[in-house]
């Protein structure tokens, strides 16, 4: 039950419920009495808080997103969501076609991979409102078909294009680290030996070198792994000046923008840096046995992995000699 006391020219209203006490300060009483009885509503379940699905992004914005190592690109797809106009929806009036109708609209404007991504973070908005913030019964998600992902690249990489890439960075005559430039070049070379993402490339720190190995303390599935380092790959870090901050001395963004603008110097089409994630993965494949590998990249699927194990009857064949 609520009470209503007046204090001066404004009424407080007190809500004590379930052990929680809340309260509110008012004009009137009338705005007293109608914000107790819908808040009292809510919190038996009768009536849900009037929000939209607006309000569930910003503040999945300010709570969520920042707990998350994606945070920065979070933040710009929530910015996205809350420009098309299912933002305004009140979520307790959000249904499937609501979504079909937003997943359609995407899908005309960019990639399905990028709808998919945009889908699942939508999704994990919905579900802690759901969850945690008992602004919704039902997750309207759940009866819409989500956007279809294309399948994984698993681009090779030449060796002509690697050639003419390590000439593009400047590093020609041996592996110099004096630009940005030369070390996005040596960052490439890196991940080409070590299977190592961007990020974990560019986030890497002198405190995790080891002399044959790097640790990383946090990686994208949320775990630590430690990484061995071939000799190229121990030679490209004797080349770069040690300090305090990062091995390589770069962000991910500023390594986007050298990387690309040297391939498209060097004129190699349909080349990403994370590539070289996918080759590296097949090099180490013919030396190391799909347990090693998977520990090495950080694959808890092993089937994933098994596309880099993939042998012709004709080779089979001739083991069988």
């Amino acid at each position: 039950m609520a009470s209503y006391r007046k204090r001066g020219a404004t009424w407080r209203a007190e809500l004590y419920r379930d052990g929680k006490r809340e309260s509110g300060t008012f004009k009137t009483k009338a705005e007293a009495v109608a914000w107790a009885t819908q808040r009292e509503a809510e919190l038996v379940g009768d009536q849900l808080p009037d929000k939209t699905l607006r309000d569930a992004l910003r503040r999945y914005g300010r709570e969520v997103a920042p707990t998350h190592k994606g945070e920065r690109w979070e933040l710009a797809r929530l910015g996205l969501m809350e420009r098309d106009s299912m933002a305004l929806v009140r979520l307790a009036r959000l249904r499937p076609t609501d979504i079909a109708a937003w997943r359609d609209r995407r899908l005309k404007d960019v990639s399905s991979a990028s709808v998919a991504r945009e889908w699942n973070l939508l999704k994990s908005v919905l579900e802690v409102a759901r969850k945690e913030w008992g602004w919704l019964r039902l997750n309207p998600m759940a009866d819409v078909k989500r956007p279809s992902s294309p399948p994984s690249r698993k681009r090779r990489i030449s060796t002509d294009e690697i050639d003419r890439l390590t000439l593009g960075f400047g590093l020609g005559e041996g592996d110099a680290a004096e630009t940005a430039t030369q070390r996005t070049g040596l960052a490439f070379l890196f991940a080409l030996e070590t299977a190592m993402r961007s990020g974990e490339i560019v986030g890497l720190q002198w405190a995790d070198v080891r002399a044959k190995a790097v640790t990383l303390p946090k990686t994208k599935n949320g775990d630590a792994r430690e990484v061995p380092l071939s000799p190229r790959a121990r030679a490209i870090l004797a080349a770069l000046p040690k300090g305090e901050g990062p091995v390589f001395g770069l962000d991910d963004q500023l390594r986007d923008a050298l990387f690309r603008k040297i391939r498209d110097r060097c004129e190699i089409p349909d080349l990403h840096f994370h590539d070289s994630r996918a080759e590296a993965i097949w090099r180490l494949s013919k030396k190391l046995d799909v347990m090693e590998l998977a520990r090495v990249i950080g694959h808890r699927d092993l089937r994933s992995l098994m596309i880099y194990y993939a042998t012709s009857a004709d080779e089979l064949a001739d083991r069988l000699g």
